[in-house]
């Protein structure tokens, strides 16, 4: 019986590598995560024996229950993507080692003071409302240089970079011009905070957009895992 997970994965990852040659970027610096949400374990199995060890979660109870049933498989890296309530942080602070949607200082300062002491520094990525939409979360680009110098002080939190998820569009024109307001945005931050390496951008419909913008973390669910229920 074939891996059909493994062989999209491998579509994927040859996806990426046209569009970077196409932007002139190595394709060794962009991240594939594999958006695993509402997905079973068998399905992250799958792709785990295929090679794969990034993979997103956005429902905090459902992916506390996915990396307790996959704790014999401590190679797994889980990036939390989703939204997250002040009541929930405790959960992401100890378990997943990735949170890409911090918006609010009073989150972040809940998960420097949740994470476990033995556990390493929780990578984090501020969600920035690219476009401005009322119906999105994330600070407006305007705010992020602020929001930086707070969370500075928060030791067991480790700023990786910038998330974003753009207006909903298929024209690559219009996709461009948001993701290059992410990418002038991430390049600028990286003068003050020149560690940052991590640009969390596309998806399975914006994909040849984002790298050309710079992504170095694309999250792709349905072309790996297939359509959601």
């Amino acid at each position: 019986m074939t891996n059909q997970i493994a062989d999209n994965i491998d579509t994927v990852k040859a996806q990426i590598k046209a569009c970077a040659k196409q932007a002139g970027r190595d394709e060794n610096n962009i991240e594939l995560l594999a958006v695993s949400k509402t997905k079973p374990v068998s399905d992250i199995v799958l792709a785990y024996e295929a090679g794969h060890r990034n993979f997103g979660e956005n429902y905090v109870q459902e992916g506390v229950d996915k990396i307790t049933e996959l704790k014999h498989l401590p190679d797994i890296i889980w990036h939390f993507i989703g939204p997250l309530q002040s009541n929930k942080t405790r959960l992401v602070a100890e378990n997943f080692d990735w949170m890409h949607s911090v918006d609010r200082y009073k989150i972040a300062k809940r998960l420097n003071d949740q994470r476990p002491a033995f556990a390493a520094p929780l990578n984090i990525c501020v969600q920035i409302n690219i476009d401005e939409e009322e119906t999105k979360t994330g600070i407006l680009p305007q705010n992020l240089m602020p929001m930086l110098a707070q969370l500075t002080s928060l030791s067991k939190l480790r700023v990786r970079g910038l998330m974003a998820i753009p207006k909903s569009t298929k024209v690559p024109s219009e996709q461009i011009a948001s993701l290059r307001k992410m990418q002038t945005l991430f390049e600028a931050a990286k003068q003050s905070y020149p560690e940052f390496d991590t640009l969390s951008i596309g998806m399975s419909n914006d994909l040849a957009s984002a790298i050309t913008c710079g992504s170095t973390m694309v999250r792709v669910g349905t072309a790996i895992f297939g359509a959601r229920d």
